[in-house]
């Protein structure tokens, strides 16, 4: 047996004696005292809680424990702490966790739950934000003004709003009096799931000692760490949180879900590890999913084509618990103007509690929503003034030092170049004939901007240690989860310090035990945040070396350099090799000692810059630390016989300040793409009354490769970003944004119809083309 530095739990080497082969499943990691978890959850939409009888499960042998409300008193939430980790008196969703079975097996837990007895007082359920907000509607949250909030979240307690974002610049009603030509509409955005390959799964141990451990497939170690320690009322301290590589994520495993039942099931069996993971049919409904949106806009624009007036309402359906859904609302209204200079806004940005699955954050954090209808009626307006849709874009997008709808000015950018790009990568203004007699083909595009939609001092912190052979050992708190940011992590310090980036090693996983700080993986801030503390690790540790050397030759620091892993010195032509000085230091002469020793560099990053903004206008000095903007242009065909969409090329052009690694960027605009095509054809969660009637992926459809745009035209632009490393800045998320509202103007060029909620599934654009 042999003991990892820093694990709680020993690993055992073993080999099975029958056939040899190395055994690396749970009984090898977590020895054989692991035991399994299954979660109890409710049927109702919305219920009280009557009573809880166990005694049957508890009876059935290989039962150990169960975890109810009981056991969680204390609240949980990332901005609105508004829900218990098992739900307590009432039950608010289907899929709600009302208790925990801990057994030997996972075939054991399940027989047990169903053993379990709930007796429920069911109660009228809310279904939609419009109801939601009716004076007379069902209260779903009578304490909400009992909750803990952060201060830039504005809840209305004895509503079911749990915030409202306001944005009142200019004057609307002057500005649309000025307007030669106005459209408004009402556009719905339905729930959908990320559906990620690997499941959510969490293993915890809690010690005699009271000292906890939680192995989770997390893009949010630290803030699970925080979270689940101030729920329960324990020290940060004694919660640990190790989180391996990610089989997907998207969002979904940001934050707090089903962790948090794992450590409470823990608890309830000290010195045993606790097992829990979802089915796949619980990912879909008892995760977070992305939020709903019903958005009525109305915008205005002269007869030159020059945008003058906007208002908008937001409505999201954010489900039963919101502690993610208020910052989501808030950032659909810092940016509820879309890329765009409109000089007169009234913005309402409305989050929603319903009985619905839990809304959270998914791959552009409400951006895609807003888009939705955003860029389409942006479309229609310039129909409305005989405009080219490109050119209308053109004269009205938001351009370096152009007034932001918050009040600020726009920091360097190139949408203009974006737009120019993408729309001229398909050809736009030729007209191009279909591949068939029953086919139409048409070309759209949409604008995007999005920000990173987090508090305003969300950090990061790294570490640099220089091993004895001169490799580096990179330590940080962001989560790898497929977009590559180890990767570039290892760029950044090899660049910044001066050696080849195949001495590079990246410690993993993250562990709140070890790793530095890191608020989240979340936001596509890891680039732009995360990559300052690194490089200011490397800076740091690079000072320590040159500093050495400096004394080591009488020399000046500033005369030396460090090259491919050698110290040189531009005025006395010395070189030296990094490996065991960087450990060992370097003589003294005269055999009178040492000087220097190990050495290990630190750094952090937190911006310090972004302002709190007016509750009542929405307006400030710095709502957010930048944003990231682009262009999409679509060029399909769609089937008049069947409705189908088939994309023929996509060019996604976004200003990503500057692309440290090319080929990753390329890739995240391709999976942007993709996923943002998929959300717009393809994907629905069906709710009724509050039950998702499609939880698998025999009734929920994601695009497969059957289904991939036939070309996809990555083009990378570059002005660089004042604060980020090299200029840097994300471009996670951002190519989903555009995609849906850039296929429907597409649909409408090809056959001249819209639908204003999604998806455009075959049959929709098939029934719509009938009726028109």
């Amino acid at each position: 047996m042999t003991q990892i530095i820093g694990e709680s739990i020993p690993r055992v080497d073993a080999v099975d004696k029958v056939t040899g082969a190395a055994k690396f499943a749970d009984d090898i990691q977590f020895g054989p005292g692991l035991l399994y978890g299954r979660l109890v959850r409710s049927p109702h939409a919305h219920a009280r809680i009557k009573k809880i009888d166990a005694t049957r499960a508890l009876a059935l042998p290989g039962v150990k424990a169960i975890a109810t409300g009981a056991d969680t008193p204390g609240y949980i939430g990332l901005y609105l702490q508004d829900r218990h980790i098992f739900a307590t008196d009432r039950v608010r969703y289907i899929g709600d966790p009302v208790a925990g079975i801990v057994a030997t097996s996972e075939e054991i837990a399940e027989q047990a739950i169903k053993l379990v007895e709930v007796e429920y007082e069911v109660l009228p359920a809310v279904t939609d934000p419009l109801d939601a907000i009716k004076s007379d509607a069902p209260l779903l949250h009578p304490d909400l003004g009992k909750y803990t909030v952060a201060n830039f979240i504005f809840p209305k307690p004895g509503t079911n709003i749990s915030n409202h974002f306001k944005v009142r610049k200019g004057d609307i009603a002057k500005g649309f009096a000025q307007c030669d030509a106005i459209v408004e509409s009402e556009f719905r955005v339905p729930q959908i799931q990320h559906v990620p390959i690997e499941p959510h799964i969490a293993v915890a141990q809690a010690e005699q000692s009271g000292k906890i451990t939680l192995w989770a497939a997390s893009q949010s170690p630290f803030a699970q760490r925080n979270l689940i320690a101030k729920a329960l009322g324990i020290s940060q301290g004694d919660l640990r949180v190790i989180a391996p590589y990610i089989g997907g994520g998207f969002g979904s495993k940001a934050g707090v879900s089903m962790e948090a039942c794992a450590v409470v099931m823990a608890q309830k069996v000290p010195g045993r590890p606790v097992k829990l993971r979802l089915t796949r049919e619980e990912e879909f409904f008892t995760t977070f999913v992305r939020q709903g949106l019903v958005a009525r806009t109305k915008i205005g624009a002269t007869k030159e084509g020059k945008l003058v007036a906007m208002k908008t309402e937001y409505y999201w359906d954010a489900g039963a618990y919101t502690e993610y859904g208020v910052n989501m609302t808030r950032a659909g209204g810092y940016s509820s103007t879309g890329p765009y200079e409109i000089p007169n806004v009234h913005a309402d940005s409305y989050c929603c509690y319903t009985n619905h699955p839990v809304g959270g954050p998914m791959r552009g954090f409400g951006m895609p929503e807003i888009h939705w209808g955003i860029e389409q009626l942006m479309d229609q307006l310039a129909e409305k003034l005989k405009m080219d849709p490109r050119a209308f874009r053109l004269k009205n997008c938001l351009k370096t030092g152009s007034d932001v709808v918050t009040g600020w000015k726009m920091h360097p950018i190139k949408l203009d170049e974006c737009i120019e790009k993408a729309t001229a990568a398909i050809d736009w203004g030729k007209r191009e004939p279909a591949s068939a007699p029953h086919k139409k083909r048409g070309k759209g595009l949409a604008i995007m901007w999005k920000a990173p939609a987090m508090p305003p001092n969300a950090g990061s912190s790294s570490y640099v240690r220089l091993n004895e052979d001169a490799t580096i050992t990179v330590g940080l708190g962001g989560q790898e989860i497929g977009q590559g940011t180890h990767t570039v992590m290892a760029q950044m310090v090899a660049a910044a310090l001066g050696v080849p980036v195949e001495w590079i090693r990246i410690a993993t996983p993250v562990d709140t035990l070890y790793s530095p700080y890191e608020w989240q993986t979340v936001a596509s801030r890891l680039t732009w945040s995360m990559g300052n503390a690194v490089v200011a690790a490397a800076k740091h540790a690079r000072q320590q070396i040159l500093e050495l050397v400096a004394e080591h030759w009488n020399e000046k620091t500033e005369d030396l350099d460090i090259k491919d892993g050698n110290v040189i010195s531009y005025k006395s032509e010395q070189s030296l090799p990094l490996h065991d000085m960087v450990i060992y230091g370097l003589p003294k002469e005269g055999d009178c000692g040492w000087r220097g020793g190990p050495i290990v560099g630190r750094g952090n990053f937190m911006p310090t810059y972004v302002t709190g903004l007016d509750p009542e206008t929405g307006q400030g000095p710095r709502s957010v630390v930048h944003y990231t903007v682009g262009c999409q242009a679509v060029d399909l065909e769609v089937d008049t016989e069947t409705g189908q969409i088939e994309i023929l090329r996509v060019a996604a052009a976004f200003d990503v300040g500057k692309a440290i690694n090319p080929d990753q960027v390329r890739a995240q605009m391709e999976g942007g793409v993709v996923q943002g095509a998929s959300s717009a054809i393809f994907e629905k969660l069906d709710l009724r009354n509050g039950k998702v009637v499609n939880p698998s992926f025999v009734d929920y459809r994601i695009a497969t490769s059957v289904d991939m745009p036939h070309k996809i035209i990555p083009i990378i632009v570059e002005e660089p970003q004042d604060d980020g490393p090299w200029g840097a800045r994300g471009i996670g998320e951002h190519a989903m944004v555009p995609t849906a509202p850039a296929i429907a103007n597409a649909v409408y060029n090809a056959v001249g119809i819209r639908l204003p909620s999604m998806p455009l599934s075959a049959e929709r654009v098939f029934l719509a083309m009938q009726e028109k």
